[in-house]
């Protein structure tokens, strides 16, 4: 719970102090100028700011309670988005004018108390209101965030009360604050913990479906994400052990741009404050403390004395006139508190009819998992889901005889609540709980009527599942590598008889042919650089002696090096194909392998393959394209099955974007190598730019469904 405080308690404690800086001011003004009659208008329009800011928190939460699945995400990411920017906005806001919010402050009091107590009202009110409800969003945001209300609720009221505490310090002249310092310091704390906001309303918006990349995972680290050190960086930074591309590259740009303009900000500002101090110190004698305290006193008690004047003169009516009847003031001051309240319940009222119908209260513990849905029906919902266990749990809503997965809601930690979206049919359903300490439950088994739709739910795969998979690829590969021996073969005789044109031809289809095997570089380990390395990974580049393998010899070729020079290169590939081949059979590879191979292999040749980057004078970047994506063919035939039992839908959208893709580079050119791989290649610079926009968003397209694979057949061990 405390790890998700933090951020809060800054907040609340920032903005505090802000709010309270023009209250306290307010109030020691009426006081020194013994208006005390007048404090009502001050704490009316604190009241009806935080009635204002307590209503405005209350219909967030009903607001998105009451949305289908996909519209909490989306309210989540724009909200998260807009908090981001109030926040950065106050930072730098309180950076640029924290040396002179004290005399800006008491300006504006001084306007205020000549004004009369409505001008009063509205100044508390709006000094209040601006922080309240920037407090309000960032609280929410914090509180979806961490899944769970307590600890940035306790965080940010513990920062209110010491902000509180400070104001009163301030008002009674116990306590000395350097606002400046306080608020640089503050404000980069903040600055890194908005970044973490920013990406986790990326994350939202990506769920949600409004941007794109929500399975193009950066990284997907094996760690507990219910451990302390876990829950501590996720609460604080809002970095989670799962994170996709967009929210690393959202977070890391908007962490270095704004920390970097802040910090200079801060320094250049110090840099003025030295001169100007020494620019004082230069010229007129400095005043002692008492001195500068004194004045400032009797400048004060002058302006308070002016306008008790002012007061007096307008109390005496000197034109005789009829004072006019008015309401009491206890009325009216009631009436401004209740008009955000009133309107509060008013929007809620509306909205609970659907937040009462759409979100569901469903309790865990080790005792029992998976109560509380009292009329199971079909349709989209949304379960908040609380464990009142002493354990960490995941918790998944599957059918009971095939265990398809249809929801689930990871790392539920105790105390906490976690919302679970679903949209299923009529049918039979069981809640299965799996505590970190090894405890699994089932619940009941819930009997849902009404339609029979539903999205389509996730089947569990297993290790056993993916052995037959894995088998029947390492048997392709197996029956592959003889032929790749016997085209590396040709190419080194054709350098040893001094044939160059002859091996610039086979060079081409026994590059290939290592191109086709794809899923198996991983387990070829060392014999994938040495075979197909790039000239980018050696300390000299083209020119560095230990670089070998078809890259080398294409380097050779086609910059004018002799027979001489680049036979050794040929004996050295046919080596080490057979080194490979006598070392493949006693190698493994890992289950998971195949499926992130369908999407790396294409995603691989989108880097490499279509910029260029791994063409050494060929010009063969597109065939080698085709020929991954016939690698990639290889990789689904071997798991077809099991996408077609997940997701059916999928596995066609894949066979018709591959399609698609092959289609495209065929029309250039490229394709299918013939027995000779006779005329000239697919060049990549002689595509015209309507082409290789074709090909990029074409190839874009079904990197995106290949990117589903990996999640679909995941291993499940709980569900």
């Amino acid at each position: 719970m405390w790890n998700t405080a933090f951020p809060s308690f800054l907040i609340g404690l920032r903005e505090g102090l802000e709010a309270g800086l023009v209250v306290s001011i307010l109030v020691a003004t009426l006081v020194r100028a013994q208006a005390r009659d007048r404090l009502g208008a001050v704490w009316t329009g604190v009241a009806a700011a935080v009635a204002l800011s307590l209503s405005f928190a209350a219909v967030l939460s009903f607001t998105s309670a009451s949305l289908p699945a996909g519209g909490q995400d989306a309210f989540g990411g724009v909200l998260s988005l807009l908090a981001v920017c109030f926040v950065t906005t106050m930072v730098f806001w309180m950076r640029r004018n924290a040396k002179s919010l004290s005399g800006d402050l008491k300006a504006r009091v001084s306007d205020a108390l000549g004004r009369g107590d409505k001008v009063l009202v509205l100044t508390a009110f709006l000094a209040v209101a601006r922080e309240g409800l920037e407090t309000s969003l960032f609280l929410w945001t914090t509180a979806k965030s961490a899944g769970q209300a307590r600890g940035p609720m306790l965080g940010g009221l513990v920062g209110i009360l010491l902000a509180v505490a400070l104001c009163w310090g301030l008002y009674r002249r116990v306590l000395k604050i350097n606002l400046t310092r306080f608020f640089a310091y503050t404000g980069g704390v903040l600055i890194v913990i908005a970044a973490g906001v920013l990406a986790y309303g990326l994350g939202d918006l990506q769920e949600a479906g409004l941007l794109p990349g929500y399975a193009a995972h950066a990284f997907n680290l094996s760690i507990d994400a219910g451990s302390w050190y876990a829950t501590l960086i996720a609460g604080t930074l809002n970095l989670t052990p799962v994170m996709t591309w967009l929210q690393i590259v959202g977070y890391v740009l908007y962490l270095a741009t704004t920390m970097t303009l802040f910090v200079h900000g801060v320094r250049a500002a110090g840099g003025a404050q030295s001169a100007a101090a020494s620019g004082a110190a230069s010229g007129a004698p400095e005043l002692s403390r008492a001195e500068r305290a004194a004045a400032r006193r009797a400048a004060e008690e002058t302006a308070l004395a002016e306008q008790l004047a002012a007061k007096a003169r307008a109390a005496r009516n000197p034109g005789g006139a009829e004072p006019k009847r008015r309401a009491p003031r206890w009325a009216v001051y009631g009436a401004i508190v209740a008009v955000p309240a009133v309107a509060a319940v008013a929007t809620i009222s509306v909205m609970g009819t659907a937040s009462a119908n759409s979100t569901i209260q469903i309790a865990i513990s080790e005792a029992t998992c998976g109560t509380g849905w009292s009329s199971p029906t079909a349709g989209t919902l949304s379960f908040d889901i609380t464990d009142n266990g002493a354990n960490t749990a995941e918790v998944y809503l599957i059918n009971p005889l095939s265990n398809a997965v249809y929801g689930e809601a990871p790392d539920v930690t105790p105390g906490a609540a976690e919302v679970m979206n679903v949209s299923i049919g009529a049918g039979d359903y069981v809640f299965r709980c799996s505590f970190v300490d090894g405890t699994v439950k089932n619940s009941a088994t819930y009997h849902v009527t009404g339609s029979s739709g539903g999205l389509a739910a996730v089947i569990p795969v297993t290790e056993q599942d993916m052995e037959q998979p894995v088998s029947d690829y390492r048997s392709y590969v197996q029956s592959a590598l003889p032929g790749l021996l016997t085209a590396a073969a040709k190419l080194d005789a054709d350098l040893r008889a001094g044939n160059l044109a002859q091996a610039e031809t086979d060079w081409l289809p026994a590059h290939l042919a290592y191109e086709r095997l794809g899923a198996a570089y991983g387990t070829f380990g060392t014999f994938d650089s040495e075979i197909n390395g790039s000239a980018s990974g050696q300390p000299q580049g083209t020119a560095s002696k230990d670089w070998t393998g078809f890259f080398r010899i294409e380097y050779g070729l086609w910059h004018g090096q002799s027979a001489a020079e680049l036979a050794p290169y040929g004996d050295r590939l046919v080596t080490d194909i057979k080194g490979l081949i006598k070392a493949f059979p006693g190698q493994t590879t890992p289950a998971t392998d195949l499926p992130l191979r369908a999407h790396e292999i294409l995603e691989n040749a989108l880097q490499f393959q279509l910029t260029g980057i791994q063409d050494y004078g060929s010009g063969t970047t597109l065939d080698t394209l085709y020929a991954n994506t016939q690698g990639t063919q290889e990789v689904l035939s071997t798991i077809s099955s099991l996408i077609q039992r997940g997701d059916p839908a999928l596995l066609r959208q894949i066979d018709q974007e591959t399609a698609v893709v092959q289609a495209d580079l065929k029309s250039v050119g490229a394709g299918p190598c013939t027995a000779a791989c006779a005329g000239t290649p697919a060049a990549l610079s002689a595509l015209s730019t309507a082409q290789r926009q074709k090909i990029d968003g074409d190839l874009g397209r079904l990197l995106e469904s290949l990117s589903l694979v990996p999640d679909l057949l995941e291993e499940r061990t709980a569900a």
